[in-house]
This record gives C-alpha cells, sequence and structure tokens, in this order.
C-alpha cells in the first residue's frame, strides 16, 4: 500500500487546479484518472466550442491564449495537457478508483483497479459527464440510442432524432443537419430555453423556420423502435421514421460514490452535505471540487468557478496541518 500525501479523484480542469493548489502549500498529490486528462472535455464533441473565453478556463496562473474569442475543444486539450507538463502534476491515468474507506487512524485507504494508497486527505473532483439521466423508456437500451454526440458524419443520409432543447441539444442538431442526415428535434419544454448560446440560436431558429429541422415543443418520448420513434405532444401520438437518437438529456454526478465514502447527499437537490467555505464534506478529511459540488443543478458551477475550489480545499488542509 503506497502513501501519499493528498489523492484527488478526477483530472478534468478542477481536479487539475486542486492539484495545482496543493502544490503552492508543498504537498504533493496523486491524481488518480479513470481516463486520461480532461477526460469529460475529449468526450466533447469534435468542434466543439466553449461557451467560456480562454481566460475563464485557465488553471494555475498558466496563460490560455487562442486567436479566436472563444476557444474549442481541440484548444483546450492542448492546454490542459501544457498545464500538467508545466505544473509537473502526478497523474495516474486509465486507474480508476473502486472505493475509500476511512481507517480508525482517520486515513483513507483509497482501493483501485490497479492498487492500494492511503492518504490524510481526499479530493473528490469527478464531474457528472460519466452519468447520462436516462428517460426510462422502451427501446432506450437500443444500440441507436446515444447520449453522447461526438460527430456528424455517420448519420448521412439518415432520420436522426434528437431528444432535448439545450445546448449540447442544438449543437448537435446543426452539426448532424451540416452533415446531410434528416433532423428531427423533440423538447418537453414549450418554448426555446433560455440558457442556448446566443450566437448559435439564431442560425438554429432559421433552420427550423425554414423546415430544414423540425422542432416539435411539449414532446414527450414514448418508445423507441428499431425503425421508428413514438411521441406525444398534448396527448397526441405521433410516430416518426428514426434511424438513429442523441438523447441529450443532461447528465448527474455518481451519488452511490459519494454514498459509500460517508458522504451525505441532499435529497431534493442531489447536492452533497459540504462548507462551502472550505469544500469539506461531512466526512472530515473528504473535499470536493468542481461541478459536483452542484448536485443535480449542472448549470450551477462550470470550469470557470469551479476552478476555484482548489485554493479553498489548500487553505482548509493548511489549517488542519497547523
Amino acid at each position: 500500500m503506497k502513501r501519499e500525501e493528498a489523492i484527488i479523484i478526477g483530472a478534468g480542469p478542477c481536479g487539475l487546479a486542486a492539484g495545482i493548489a496543493l502544490k503552492e502549500i508543498n504537498i504533493n498529490p496523486l491524481i488518480i484518472e479513470k481516463g486520461n486528462v480532461v477526460n469529460a472535455i475529449h468526450g466533447y464533441p469534435t468542434h466543439q466550442t466553449f461557451f467560456s473565453t480562454s481566460e475563464k478556463l485557465e488553471i494555475g496562473e498558466v496563460a490560455f491564449l487562442t486567436e479566436q474569442y472563444k476557444p474549442n475543444r481541440n484548444q483546450a486539450l492542448v492546454y490542459y495537457r501544457e498545464v500538467v507538463k508545466r505544473k509537473e502534476l502526478r497523474i495516474n491515468a486509465y486507474e480508476e478508483v473502486l472505493d475509500v474507506q476511512k481507517t480508525e487512524g482517520q486515513e483513507f485507504i483509497v482501493k483501485t483497479k490497479k492498487g492500494e494508497y492511503i492518504a490524510p486527505y481526499i479530493v473528490v473532483a469527478t464531474g457528472y459527464y460519466d452519468h447520462p439521466n436516462y428517460m426510462n423508456v422502451p427501446g432506450e437500451d437500443l444500440e441507436k440510442v446515444m447520449h453522447y454526440f461526438k460527430e456528424a458524419h455517420p448519420y448521412f443520409n439518415h432520420d436522426v432524432t434528437v431528444i432535448g432543447g439545450k445546448n449540447s441539444s442544438v449543437d448537435a442538431a446543426i452539426e448532424l443537419v451540416k452533415a446531410g442526415a434528416r433532423v428531427t428535434v423533440l423538447y418537453r419544454g414549450s418554448e426555446y430555453s433560455s440558457s442556448i448560446k446566443p450566437w448559435i440560436l439564431p442560425e438554429f431558429e432559421s433552420l427550423v423556420r425554414n423546415g430544414i429541422i423540425k422542432m416539435e415543443f411539449q414532446a414527450n418520448v414514448v418508445e423507441i423502435k428499431e425503425t421508428t420513434l413514438l411521441y406525444k405532444v398534448n396527448d397526441e401520438l405521433h410516430e416518426i421514421e428514426n434511424d438513429f437518437v442523441f438523447a441529450m438529456t443532461g447528465y448527474h454526478p455518481d451519488h452511490d460514490f459519494l454514498k459509500k465514502m460517508g458522504v451525505g447527499i441532499e435529497k431534493e437537490t442531489g447536492r452533497p452535505v459540504f462548507a462551502p467555505e472550505t469544500m469539506e464534506t461531512n466526512v472530515k478529511g473528504i473535499f470536493i471540487a468542481g461541478v459536483i459540488a452542484a448536485g443535480n443543478d449542472a448549470n450551477e458551477i462550470f470550469i470557470e468557478n469551479g476552478r476555484f475550489h482548489g485554493a479553498q480545499i489548500a487553505k482548509a488542509i493548511l489549517e488542519k496541518n497547523r
């Protein structure tokens, strides 16, 4: 069993920021990640452009310079790789954490698929992107149904349904149309979401207005079949031809993982029990960083504000060690 000064679970931007903050107080943490560095960003659509400017995605006072006002996915991947190299962060990639248990000595044993570690402090920065919200309708488990959109080319000349009405859905629909797919968007809301990027909405509205994208509001999926899809609008049942489905219905944190550690979860919000000033949970020595602190409301915390959690955690640990 290897002893560490601290262990960070998750190598997303907020986990990396926490690692940098801990190094600044002379704690050299081990970051354990089940994928590779910023794995969630790697999973974004190939041509994804961020909502934020590059300076709001910066961590560790490493400048993120881009020609465009808003960076894209590939630029972000390059940037965060460079941060890891410059800050000499220790990352065990492709090593999934299976269990975290507190010892009688108030330390934590971390078990992974590759080994065991012991540390006095744990920072959970696992995000939510790996856990999609399911609709729980018949046929959702069919191979043609996906909860992540990467790129549009494979769906040329096919009938594709996009479920959802926020940024991920709108972006996917536009890319699919550009690649020659026949696109229907089903959204249970009654109007366009206010969260859609303002520079994207006019293009999307134009495609709908010109009949290039079929947009159905107040639409609820009833069943997904091999070649069709059933949905209701105001109790009226519709069935459309369908080859592929992108269910862009959002994501949520891994509540079970936190509960196994003893971390409390608020029933209504899905928010972990923690102190906002220190990010320490109800289990002393376990901290959280990034979007996982927002619970079910993934629109509350982003890289832009989650990147500061590391400094709060470092300050709290420094106080404990005095």
